[in-house]
């Protein structure tokens, strides 16, 4: 089955993944155009696109500020609804952006229960991120009910930078939180070799029971289970920040961009168990003060560099802050089947990726023409389409090429 690389840990942490370092990437632009969407709908710093999978076709955009709202899958839309507003609760600020409304999920069960969860920092502790259970309205299909709220994880944080917060749920219905180190710079409490914290991991939880003393159960089959002095939760370790992380809809495959430190920008296949190496190493290259990287590490797919007049690059690119997005499996750009699609926030420049599974080789990493706005989140509609969003407000969708 093809799932089975979702959960197959320990096959693919002994086969590693070899990112492939060489000219023969190719680094052409691809056939494949952007436009702007519901340029009428004014959302402030839009940090989630998602679909409730629900049959409805409707894109719900969450705000970093802590109100989702619904849009009709209509590029000229002119006007949103209130979904939820949880702008009282959140905590945001410009000059501390990491903190607010950072993620959001819908159950997969969400046309029969009416469930989704949010991830954000809560104004009711400092320095604490929150994920919550909510419901949708009884009688109104377009609101939520805000006084259902039912907390069910509460993770304190050092700092208010590398919160992670995507959140995602996986084709075996297990809810899944990308939680950054901690913050400050460099890792300074070693949080991503360290599993008696759930922070630098990615965590796996059953929402659908619950533990003694908690609003979740963990899964049986988590890897970290039985291992003395480790959390339970931890799916897999050694992570920055992940900014945003999604499960390719055909293939099961977690897919994560993780946010580099002084140097070098990745992305990882997440696997159960696996770990990615921070802080002994950023990328694939040992990371000032840290320790060795273990023969067990998991490597990056694709590294690319902070400074290219200092490190090698292939076909150029560089960048400063990764932003992960999703492999393309919708219906309207055929040639992008398959492609991992992601962007650098600093540079805006979005690209497509192709992975070779069978050489477990990178073998394309071409670019998007793209506005080169600063690129915040990706996001997919029902149809599998591919949206990301901008500090500005600006949403954009890929389309085919002209």
């Amino acid at each position: 089955m093809r799932m089975l690389s979702v959960f197959s840990g320990a096959v693919l942490l002994a086969a590693g993944f070899s990112p492939i370092l060489a000219a023969d990437v190719d680094t052409s632009e691809i056939n494949v155009s952007v436009r702007r969407v519901f340029p009428e709908v004014q959302i402030r710093r839009p940090i989630v696109v998602t679909h409730a999978n629900d049959g409805s076709d409707r894109i719900f955009i969450a705000s970093q500020l802590g109100v989702v709202h619904i849009v009709a899958n209509d590029e000229e839309a002119e006007e949103s609804i209130r979904f939820l507003d949880i702008e009282d609760q959140v905590v945001y600020n410009d000059k501390q952006n990491e903190e607010g409304l950072l993620g959001m999920a819908f159950h997969p069960e969400y046309r029969k229960n009416g469930q989704f969860f949010v991830y954000y920092t809560t104004k009711s502790a400092p320095r604490v991120s929150v994920i919550s259970r909510f419901t949708v309205s009884k009688d109104d299909p377009n609101k939520a009910e805000p006084k259902s709220e039912q907390e069910i994880l509460r993770i304190p944080q050092p700092y208010w930078n590398h919160n992670g917060g995507t959140i995602v749920f996986g084709p075996d219905g297990m809810l899944y939180i990308a939680l950054g180190d901690g913050g400050n710079g460099g890792d300074p409490h070693l949080n991503g070799q360290n599993l008696k914290t759930w922070l630098g991991s990615v965590l796996r939880i059953d929402v659908d029971h619950q533990d003694d003393g908690k609003g979740y159960a963990v899964p049986k089959d988590n890897p970290f289970v039985s291992k003395a002095d480790a959390r339970g939760e931890i799916f897999a370790y050694g992570i920055r920040n992940i900014w945003r992380m999604s499960f390719d809809r055909k293939t099961g495959q977690l897919w994560a961009g993780d946010v580099g430190q002084k140097l070098w920008e990745e992305i990882d296949i997440i696997v159960k168990g696996g770990n990615y190496g921070w802080n002994n190493r950023e990328g694939l290259h040992s990371y000032e003060g840290g320790g060795q990287a273990s023969s067990q590490t998991i490597d990056p797919i694709w590294q690319y560099p902070h400074e290219p007049d200092k490190q090698p690059t292939i076909g150029g690119q560089h960048g400063k802050s990764i932003t992960g997005g999703h492999v393309y499996r919708g219906k309207a750009i055929p040639g992008l089947d398959g492609y991992y699609v992601y962007a650098d926030y600093v540079t805006g420049v979005v690209y497509a990726l192709k992975y070779d599974w069978s050489t477990k080789k990178t073998t394309e990493n071409r670019t998007i023409p793209s506005t080169k706005l600063p690129v915040m989140s990706f996001g997919e509609d029902q149809n599998g389409e591919v949206y990301y969003t901008t500090p500005i407000g600006a949403i954009f969708k890929l389309a085919p090429g002209e």
